[in-house]
């Protein structure tokens, strides 16, 4: 008689651990979060509007001013989500901070390496104050002369097209890349959950599975274009249409994305 041979299924695991890594926005706070932080990051916003919306927000506490116990913020992070902001941790942070933050909900950070949106001037430098009484008559009298370079400056960007910002490498799913002043290029495919953010025109040679938005600083005359829509969502200038609400003759086929009038078009390439 054959003893009989059991057959054990092997068991799913409750649960995986892996590693991946997401590009965070780091907002770097020159002082208390007082009204005049809101105005200027309201105004920031305004400046690119999709940029922010659900991005994680790294706070950058080592000039920071104010922010000494839970309930600064508790406070704090309640109104960064009044404006669809999320933060998550903190960064050069006091010990006090650190563990005040922790009571709210949020985690210190270390280490990380400056990317793409520090490049893309999202976050200008604080003016430089004068040493001395000399640096500042110094600075009173090349004041004219900085009005006309910048004047002059001013003339040669209209004149000069913004530069493109141009991607080799595919983007993959949690990447978000904004180009600020110009054309977005990417020479490879934008997988589904990637994020693609510009001012002007966006261009994609190959397939197209994420979010594009271009015209973001109000440029109705931007453009989308790309090799293979399987958009999760395309945009121009804030009027949008989702996967679910794209033409079917448009669908994985070389197409340009446009403004006419109020409606967003989305037409197949000859």
């Amino acid at each position: 008689m054959n003893p009989t041979v059991g057959v054990v299924a092997a068991k799913a695991q409750p649960l995986q651990v892996r590693g991946r890594s997401f590009t965070a926005v780091v907002l770097r706070l020159g002082g208390a979060p007082d009204q005049a932080f809101f105005d200027a990051l309201d105004a920031l916003m305004r400046q690119a509007p999709h940029f922010f919306v659900n991005a994680p927000l790294v706070l950058d506490l080592e000039q920071a001013e104010g922010l000494e116990d839970k309930a600064d913020f508790v406070k704090f992070a309640r109104a960064l989500r009044a404006r669809r902001l999320t933060a998550i941790g903190i960064q050069n942070a006091r010990a006090e901070q650190g563990i005040a933050a922790f009571g709210a909900g949020l985690i210190t950070l270390q280490g990380g390496r400056e990317a793409a949106l520090e490049r893309a001037g999202i976050q200008p430098a604080a003016p430089k104050a004068p040493d001395s009484k000399a640096e500042s008559e110094a600075e009173a009298k090349s004041e004219p002369a900085a009005e006309k370079a910048e004047s002059a400056e001013a003339e040669t960007a209209a004149a000069d097209p913004a530069p493109s910002l141009m991607i080799t490498e595919p983007v993959r799913s949690g990447q978000r890349i904004f180009a600020d002043r110009g054309d977005l290029v990417v020479m490879a495919p934008v997988s589904s959950g990637a994020e693609l953010i510009a001012h002007g025109n966006i261009h994609v040679y190959g397939a197209l599975r994420g979010r594009a938005l271009a015209g973001v600083n109000g440029d109705r005359t931007a453009r989308i274009f790309c090799q293979n829509l399987e958009a999760e969502l395309v945009a121009i200038a804030g009027l949008y249409r989702t996967s679910d609400d794209l033409p079917a003759d448009a669908r994985r086929q070389r197409v340009q994305v446009f403004l006419q009038g109020e409606t967003l078009c989305v037409e197949p390439l000859k």
